[in-house]
This record gives C-alpha cells, structure tokens and sequence, in this order.
C-alpha cells in the first residue's frame, strides 16, 4: 500500500491539514485523526488518556513528538491544536486499537520488512526503486543517471556523518549550499519553479539536472576529503567549492547549447482541462 493511498481512509471524514514551508511537510490534526480511527464521541478525552497510557506502557511522552498549530475549529475560530507529521502520525496510529487503524498497521509492517530487506541485500531497494521509475514512465537512460546520482548523494552523506554532522537539519543545510551555489536556486525555490509540492525534487529533475547535482555533490565529496573537512561549517565551506565546479561547468554548456540547465520542466501529469459549461 502507498502512503498517498494509505491516507485516503480519512477522506470519509475531513481532517484539517496544513503544510509547512519550511519544513516542507504535511501535518495533520490528532483529534480529528483519532475520532475517525476510533469512532469516539469525545475524541480529545480519548487523546488525553491515550497520552497517559502510551507513557505508562512505553515511556514515550507523545507530547514531546507532536506540534501545536492554530486550526480553525468548528465554532470558526482558530484554536491551538496537537498535530502530527506523517511519521509521528503512523507512530501514534500503532497506538489506537481499532479495526479501522489495521490498514496503517499492515502497511508500516509491510514497509518495516522491505526494509530490512533492504539493510540485508541492498539490491533489492535499487531494483525496487527501477520498477517504480519504469512503472511512472521514466527511460532508462533517466532512471541510471538517477541511480547513479543516487550513490553520488549516498557516498557524500556517508563523509558527512563520519565527520561528525548528525542533525537532519544540517543535512538539509549542506545539501541548499551546494545546490544553490551551482543552479542559483534554494532547494525550495527550484522545487517551486517546476511546481512541486511534496514531491522529491530529483524525481523531477531532467537527465542534465541531474547529472550536474552528482558533479556538484562529487566535487564536494572530493574536495571535503582533501580538506579533511570536519563539521557542518567546513563541509559547508567546500560545499560551495563544489557547487561551484557545477556552476562553471554548466555555464559553459550553456553558452554552447544556448539551452538552460535549471528548468521548469516536470513529470507531474498534465492538468486536467476544465470542460467547457453549455449555456
């Protein structure tokens, strides 16, 4: 079961959902989340002593991994609420004995082996990983470059973590220097010239976008390690050494195509076209 196809079980019902900018993440009320999933006619009680419980159980303070954010309530106005991100949601849904939680469950088992699996036998992600480029329509000169890029991105991230980075945020960080210094563009701003939303941007990237990401991201690796780099504000440093090799390289096809590398192109399916209303 997809994610996407996994969540629709909440469309019998709204939920209010609000997505983070910044963060670039869905995240979704509790309560309403847990009066579909158990049908309880006082679902903040239900939150209430289910908090306790899980804390009594497993000595995990549910608290601390969600989020407060103004929603509008049903009375129209906007009042703080817990809410949830996708991971922190599926985390809460093993939590909730009901019937109505078990295609969640089955789906977070189901993904749980597949990725040991995967930890076992590597391969298996990188073949599972084709089958669905192809199924999605992806040639497979696209999708070996995407996979190429893939352990370009996986041998610079290996550096980063043996040279002492370990937040996820400053993953982030180093990933946007690179990035911005070679295409001119933050990670969210090219995200949003192609029109993606929660889309992986790589998925989206042409064969040259690509290819010029695993320049920039190889010449980092590179030049960290001549450097012997250490830490978020080194790397960051020879990061953007990095994204320049990408940057020069890529002016210098485009004075030779007249082409832009950095476009707005997609694999989003085209728009559906409004029919036209008969008077």
């Amino acid at each position: 079961m997809q994610t996407e196809n996994a969540i629709k079980i909440f469309e019998q019902k709204r939920v209010r959902t609000h997505w983070d900018e910044v963060q670039e993440k869905w995240y979704f009320s509790v309560i309403d989340v847990i009066e579909i999933l158990t049908g309880s006619l006082n679902p903040r009680d239900y939150w209430f002593k289910m908090k306790i419980r899980v804390k009594t159980e497993d000595g995990l303070e549910l608290s601390t991994i969600c989020r407060q954010l103004k929603m509008k309530a049903t009375d129209g106005k906007m009042r703080e609420t817990d809410v949830a991100d996708t991971e922190t949601l599926f985390r809460l849904i093993q939590s909730i004995p009901s019937p109505k939680a078990e295609p969640f469950k089955q789906w977070l088992a189901k993904v749980g082996y597949e990725r040991m699996q995967e930890i076992a036998d590597p391969e298996q992600s990188l073949d599972r990983a084709r089958e669905n480029w192809q199924k999605l329509g992806r040639s497979e000169k696209w999708i070996q470059q995407r996979m190429s890029g893939q352990e370009t991105r996986n041998k610079l991230t290996d550096y980063w973590k043996e040279s002492g980075v370990e937040k996820s945020d400053d993953f982030a960080f180093l990933t946007n220097i690179i990035h911005q210094e070679w295409t001119g563009l933050t990670v969210k701003k090219h995200k949003n010239l192609k029109g993606l939303k929660t889309q992986n941007l790589r998925d989206h990237m042409s064969e040259a976008e690509l290819i010029f990401t695993a320049l920039a991201e190889l010449s980092t690796r590179q030049i960290a390690e001549v450097e012997k780099a250490k830490g978020v504000m080194q790397n960051a440093a020879a990061g953007k050494k990095g994204g320049t090799v990408a940057k020069i390289a890529k002016r210098e096809l485009e004075s030779r195509t007249g082409k832009k590398v950095v476009t707005s192109d997609n694999f989003l399916p085209p728009p559906k076209e409004k029919k036209k209303i008969e008077k």
